[in-house]
């Protein structure tokens, strides 16, 4: 069942004005004769959270992967905010700012909740090495501004009580977040999540779905989401696009996909179809 409260009502029609930050056009990527994307096209607004559904093998990962300079596709176009992505690596990508987090936790496990998230502030240290090992002037400063910045995640991700904690003895949905707070920290533009909640329980689900709300209504980042809890997604995302073979069958607002014939009965089974109201 779609649950589209007031505010996510305003805020799509809010995202569905606004100018594109993300422009995905015509993208074809294969690997020895295997078509990984056959001609992917899509936006992604100011402030909007765009999903990403389909089967394993249908080509979503492959999506995240040109976005952050992994793959490089034969042929097609990918901007961001004007720029060119292509033939970018991975580290130029993220300066521009994309962040991206990943199915399987990728944290220090020995650091400390503080320590793995001040790691995502690295683009933030502008300073040089004699000055960091001098503690002066500038490298000073931006250390401050950088531990007032992590904080500040602490707080908005409800991470108090374990920020002194090494990361490897907190719970599964707790390291999830920390996951998405490192992400958070580098201050980006534009935030990936592939599968954010994949192995979590229901109250760990339902904790990652506030936050995720929360970012994309009080922070108004716009974010790309690869996930198969179909509830989560339908309750969650402003528009949605369904892929299958590499190439979308369908892209829409949750109630359109939910009544696309074709997704029903592929991926979404028939308890999930919309019902009008007479």
């Amino acid at each position: 069942m779609v649950v589209v409260t007031a505010t996510q009502a305003r805020h799509s029609e809010h995202t569905q004005e606004s100018t594109p930050v993300l422009r995905f056009e015509d993208v074809v990527l294969g690997f020895e004769g295997v078509t990984a994307l056959n001609g992917v096209s899509f936006t992604v607004n100011q402030g909007e959270l765009f999903a990403v559904i389909g089967p394993n093998g249908a080509g979503k990962t492959s999506i995240f992967n040109v976005l952050s300079g992994v793959y490089r596709p034969q042929r097609g176009a990918v901007r961001f905010g004007g720029e060119d992505l292509l033939g970018r690596r991975p580290h130029a990508i993220a300066r521009l700012g994309i962040a991206r987090t990943f199915q399987n936790i990728e944290l220090f496990s020995n650091l400390t909740v503080l320590d793995n998230l001040m790691l995502g502030r690295h683009h933030h240290h502008p300073y040089g090495v004699l000055a960091a090992f001098a503690w002066l002037g500038k490298a000073q400063r931006n250390e401050r501004a950088n531990r007032r910045a992590v904080e500040e995640i602490v707080d908005f991700l409800e991470l108090t009580q374990w920020r002194r904690f090494p990361v490897g003895l907190l719970p599964y949905g707790v390291q999830k977040r920390v996951e998405l707070g490192r992400a958070l920290a580098s201050e980006p533009k534009l935030l990936l999540l592939d599968e954010p909640v994949a192995g979590m329980n229901l109250e760990e689900t339902e904790d990652m779905a506030r936050f995720i709300l929360d970012i994309r209504d009080d922070l108004g980042l716009p974010m790309v989401m690869v996930e198969h809890q179909m509830g989560l997604v339908m309750d969650l995302a402003d528009r949605i696009m369904v892929m299958d073979f590499g190439k979308p069958i369908r892209t829409g607002t949750p109630k359109d996909v939910a009544t696309d014939p074709d997704v029903v009965r592929a991926y979404l089974g028939e308890e999930h179809r919309v019902v009008e109201k007479p």
